[in-house]
């Protein structure tokens, strides 16, 4: 994992951000929630990922993973709930 200088250009924000989604993509399709426990799956994709993104850049966005993915049945309630709220009224 490199450690890249804390001033990004659009275009390394952009490669980092398109090398995030191909390894969360992989990640998805792998049933992996959480970055990092995958094994020898997405290999490829995580090395790019961690070769074009910041370390810090790679921690934000695998916490963001893991908490959004919890909050997916929260989410599903919510809406459940505001369907049916609608409905009544």
């Amino acid at each position: 994992q490199s450690e890249k200088p804390t001033s990004t250009s659009r275009e390394d924000r952009s490669k980092c951000w398109e090398t995030r989604d191909a390894y969360f993509t992989c990640l998805d399709a792998a049933e992996v929630v959480v970055a990092g426990t995958e094994g020898s799956k997405c290999a490829a994709q995580r090395k790019s990922y961690e070769q074009n993104c910041a370390k810090s850049w790679i921690d934000y966005f695998n916490q963001r993973r893991v908490l959004a993915e919890k909050q997916k049945p929260l989410l599903a309630q919510a809406a459940t709930q505001a369907a049916e709220a609608t409905r009544r009224s």
